[in-house]
């Protein structure tokens, strides 16, 4: 890709999420200018293959934060700022994967798939079809079969969704009870800023998805705080198959409300350093959003 190509390239939903997760590693681990930014040590951490690592540094190189070294690779450039009160760009890509989304938890798309055929049924251009289906392939949810169209790899029904979070209830408190787990100050007030702004913003048809990335980000963001790559593995890999029935989420604004206080109890406790009273509150937030319907009526715009 030519240098022109590569600043006018617009990021998958994978990347853009990759590209934040980055942001706030470098932050969070307190990087100053000049220290290496290692490809194979984000990959590990953040449970991806080095490829779409590859892609969401090149982005960041793009933007400044990062530029090559020779013999180093990467290093930062720029210490990131916040992007908590910035309201995330809505892609017409990530408006077909909600739309995959729904078509296939109501029965109207089966595993299989035509570019031409999502064309159709979207009224999208291939380019944006496309992007929605590479970045389905990107979280290995999606692949291209070996001779037209492309196969959806999963299927979130209501056993998978039971089983998800009867393994997280185990899983999550026993993250928060390790005994090497910490939260950087930094990581605990970026996911605060970035609560609260969801909290407050208007709600469309897409933000689903930013919800979902952020709730992912907390839950694996304590995982990751328990310093067992395990865990973090366990959850990450959790998230990437509900990633497209929550796409399509669905229920109304007082469990926005409620997800934000809940999480916020959470982070309480932790700074409190009351970790059993922080792991109790995440099992009973488990448990909870657990028991709720899969898909309710569309949320409400936001209100304090």
């Amino acid at each position: 890709m030519t240098a022109h190509a590569q600043k006018n390239a617009v990021p998958t939903r994978l990347q853009q999420e990759l590209v934040d997760q980055i942001v706030r590693l470098i932050r969070a681990d307190g990087l100053a200018i000049g220290a290496k930014v290692s490809e194979n040590e984000l990959a590990s951490r953040l449970s991806v293959s080095r490829s779409p690592i590859r892609a969401a540094l090149n982005h960041l190189a793009v933007a400044g934060v990062v530029k090559h070294r020779p013999r180093r690779g990467m290093v930062v450039a720029a210490i990131p700022r916040s992007r908590r009160g910035k309201e995330e760009q809505i892609l017409p890509a990530e408006q077909v994967l909600v739309w995959i989304s729904r078509d296939r938890h109501i029965g109207a798309l089966g595993d299989s798939l035509s570019e031409a055929g999502l064309m159709r049924r979207y009224k999208m251009p291939r380019a944006v079809v496309r992007s929605a289906l590479q970045t389905l392939a990107e979280l290995g949810l999606a692949e291209r079969k070996s001779g037209y169209g492309w196969r959806l790899l999963t299927l979130w029904d209501d056993d998978a969704r039971l089983e998800s979070y009867r393994f997280r209830i185990v899983v999550e408190p026993a993250a928060i009870l390790s005994p090497n787990f910490s939260l950087t100050p930094e990581w605990i007030a970026d996911m605060r800023g970035r609560h609260e702004f969801m909290l407050t913003t208007a709600w469309t048809e897409t933000t689903s998805i930013a919800f979902f990335e952020m709730n992912a980000a907390f839950h694996e963001g304590i995982a990751a705080g328990s310093g067992n790559r395990h865990f973090l593995a366990a959850i990450q890999r959790d998230n990437r198959l509900r990633r497209l029935s929550n796409y399509y989420w669905k229920h109304n604004f007082d469990r926005v409300r409620a997800n934000h206080s809940e999480h916020m109890a959470i982070l309480d406790s932790i700074e409190a350093n009351q970790p059993d009273v922080a792991a109790s509150l995440m099992r009973a937030h488990l448990r909870v959003a657990g028991t709720m319907p899969f898909h309710q009526a569309p949320p409400k715009a936001s209100r304090r």
